[in-house]
């Protein structure tokens, strides 16, 4: 498993926390002091709880899991739509789509319908339509990509979110805790921790502090997925392995 290392946390700024007149009173046990009127994180702390947080996502996608990044702040959408694309995960860095997790269902159909205009457009309908109606079509075509392009292969609720500035992303939050998905989340001074279910104590704010997290916790998920096709390639090979010895006792028979 990837570890956290205090030394790249704190070059990558990820002490840094809010003013202390912003700070949410239940991240206490994780700041180490205040100066200048803000609050340092305890950077042993978050490598601890950094830590915690990969082995439990490199269980997960060892087991074949599949995590939905999110994050729609400007520091944090370009860093995130990065580390989920090479990851292969589902990510959302535009806005949260209300009822993204708890009515699904609906969700679901606004992706058949982006594509079944791609359908369309292969299959020379799209060519019937009048210009206007042509017009009409690619605007709704660029609004759902737009929205909902990042989860168009998401054909079933995610078995955990990792969230970047779980007070901006609260919605997201909410959803995933009534239905009970596993919350992980970069968790910055201003932010109540007990909200998530992995928390990682740090600066939201920063592109640096947030692609230094993220390659530590992309690490894990990587080692989760290699481990995930070892797992599978051994399988096929034990059960090619049992069809052959099958196929050589009934030939001595």
């Amino acid at each position: 498993m990837a570890k956290a290392n205090v030394k790249d946390l704190l070059e990558a700024g990820v002490h840094f926390g809010h003013m202390t007149r912003k700070w949410n009173p239940n991240m206490a046990p994780y700041i180490f002091m205040e100066k200048n009127g803000i609050h340092i994180v305890d950077l042993h702390k978050t490598a601890v709880k950094l830590d915690e947080a990969c082995s439990a996502l490199e269980k997960l996608t060892s087991a074949g899991k599949k995590v939905l990044f999110v994050a729609t702040k400007k520091q944090a959408k370009e860093v995130v739509a990065k580390h989920a694309s090479e990851l292969n995960m589902p990510y959302i860095t535009e806005r949260w789509p209300g009822g993204m997790l708890t009515n699904f269902v609906t969700i679901r159909k606004a992706v058949k319908k982006m594509n079944s205009i791609d359908k369309m457009k292969k299959d020379g309908t799209f060519e019937t339509l009048s210009k206007k109606e042509r017009l009409q079509v690619d605007r709704q075509r660029a609004n759902l990509e737009k929205n909902l392009g990042s989860i168009a292969d998401m054909v079933r609720l995610p078995s955990a979110i990792f969230v970047v500035d779980i007070l901006r992303e609260h919605i997201a939050v909410t959803e995933a805790k009534k239905l009970g998905i596993p919350v992980f989340g970069i968790v910055d001074t201003n932010s109540d921790p007990r909200k998530v279910d992995f928390v990682i104590p740090g600066n939201d704010d920063a592109s640096k502090s947030i692609d230094m997290i993220l390659n530590v916790v992309s690490d894990s998920i990587r080692e989760g997925q290699s481990q995930r096709k070892a797992d599978k390639e051994k399988s096929k090979e034990e059960g090619e392995k049992v069809s052959a010895d099958t196929d050589a006792d009934f030939d001595a028979e």
